[in-house]
């Protein structure tokens, strides 16, 4: 049987959303000095990237990007992180990865900043997906979908070489 792909987000609609995150992060976040957007590798990252151009533009604070690479599929954190946590001190970190499913991997993420004295920190997927499995929610989001368990969310974005698209699968 032949894999069905439903397109949810064409390029032009995924451009429409990390605009609307960026335009509620400046609203948020409108008298700070500095923001830090942490994206989760691989596609958290491309997103917080994206957000953080958009925010070069829009914004009167500056926004430093910054990655995590967590180990999603171990059962402790386990984390490389690309900065000196330090950085993030008495700062707000805004969160980004591509999709909210069982909520582990921001769990994870919440991890890497526990002992450091943050202003904030908040958290943006692309596609919240509703089955979680642990007590996060998100901030801002592209879509919430309610998918069925066994169903697939493919974040197809230009970085990795096609043409940004967001799939039920």
């Amino acid at each position: 049987m032949e894999d069905k792909k439903l397109l949810i987000l064409n390029s032009q609609q995924i451009q429409q959303k990390i605009d609307r995150i960026a335009y509620q992060i400046l609203e948020d976040n409108f008298e700070e000095k500095e923001i830090i957007i942490a994206g989760m590798l691989p596609r958290g990252g491309f997103l917080a990237a994206r957000l953080k151009k958009v925010l070069d533009e829009i914004a009167p604070f500056k926004s430093t990007l910054l990655t995590l690479d967590l180990d999603r599929f171990s059962s402790s954190l386990n984390a490389k992180i690309d900065f000196d946590i330090e950085i993030c001190n008495d700062k707000a970190v805004i969160l980004v990865d591509d999709v909210l499913n069982s909520g582990k991997s921001l769990a994870y993420g919440f991890g890497v900043f526990l002992d450091v004295p943050l202003k904030k920190l908040r958290t943006v997927v692309l596609i919240d997906r509703n089955h979680k499995s642990f007590p996060v929610s998100t901030d801002y989001s592209g879509i919430a979908l309610s998918t069925i368990i066994k169903q697939h969310i493919d974040v197809v974005l230009s970085e990795t070489g096609e043409e940004d698209a967001v799939y039920l699968m």
